[in-house]
């Protein structure tokens, strides 16, 4: 089978099943497994150099008139059409992050072709495990989708048994820094299957930005930062943003050291299997429990002062 995948996490997916091999396409910002998909053919790029910019500056720019949503993406037609998948996995969940639905429907209308599109919508711990489910049987693996389905259900039952009767710290999750925006969907369960208690967002919410104000209301224990699509380094380059707020080093995160940087969009921005992981990682943040393996400076660090 021929698979286009639109989604970094459907490929981590496609990647999970061990149908790696059957990719044929992929988006530029799909980059996992690298050994396995690094030679996979582009077919998108950015329509904005997001690597010059700041945070304020590129929140600005999707705001604006000329880049609303799917117009951030663009799709290479024709290279798409060469490549002649059988399936296109795509998602309709947020036009920011990735290539939109409506963009991949429009790609298709023009191909002429007719490959079957899956578009994923998850917005829970279970939808992603759902997911994992729908792919697999889509791909003609419902048993091995059943069976790694199952062994992340038991690696995030492990989480709860390593922190359970614990403390539970009141933790924020940021996933932009400029303005602030509080980490909704699946990242409120990371959270509470971690052993913490996740505020600003619930389980499955469509967050938005919100005002320094609420979240220093919020006096906050811990303060996870996960900003979506930065690398941890990019986070620290650009924390002044947040350190520079008045009160900010009043926060009892702040105060006490509790202030970290995560990998966000390996284990908490995008909904694939490595969310499983991003729970083992803030156990060891919140309670420095290991779960799973230990976890490294990559993937979690203190805010540097």
């Amino acid at each position: 089978m021929r698979i286009v995948s639109l989604l970094p996490a459907a490929t981590d997916l496609v990647a999970s099943l061990g149908l790696a091999g059957d990719l044929v396409g992929r988006t530029h910002e799909c980059d996992w497994p690298p050994e396995e998909v690094g030679s996979v053919p582009v077919v998108t790029r950015a329509e904005l150099a997001t690597d010059r910019m700041t945070s304020r500056e590129i929140s600005d720019a999707v705001g604006g008139a000329a880049h609303r949503g799917s117009s951030l993406y663009a799709i290479d037609v024709q290279r798409l059409a060469g490549l002649a998948p059988d399936v296109i996995l795509t998602q309709d969940l947020c036009d920011v992050c990735a290539v939109s639905y409506t963009a991949v429907s429009d790609a298709v209308r023009v191909m002429g072709a007719a490959p079957r599109v899956i578009s994923l919508e998850p917005r829970t711990l279970d939808d992603v495990l759902g997911c994992l489910l729908r792919v697999g049987e889509v791909l003609g693996v419902p048993e091995v989708a059943a069976r790694k389905a199952g062994e992340l259900r038991d690696r995030l039952a492990a989480v709860r048994a390593a922190v359970a009767g614990r403390p539970r710290p009141r933790v924020a999750a940021i996933e932009w820094l400029d303005p602030l925006w509080p980490a909704g969907h699946w990242v409120p369960e990371q959270i509470g299957t971690a052993g913490g208690e996740p505020l600003l967002a619930a389980a499955g919410e469509h967050t938005g930005a919100m005002e320094w104000d609420r979240l220093r209301a919020a006096e906050p224990e811990v303060v996870v930062l996960i900003p979506c699509g930065f690398t941890p380094g990019r986070t620290e380059a650009e924390r002044s943003s947040l350190t520079g707020l008045p009160g900010w080093s009043g926060l009892p995160a702040a105060r006490d050291g509790r202030v970290w940087v995560l990998d966000g969009p390996a284990y908490f921005n995008r909904p694939g299997p490595r969310v499983v992981r991003g729970a083992e990682i803030l156990a060891h943040v919140l309670h420095g429990v290991a779960a799973g393996a230990p976890v490294t400076r990559a993937e979690a660090r203190p805010l540097p002062e």
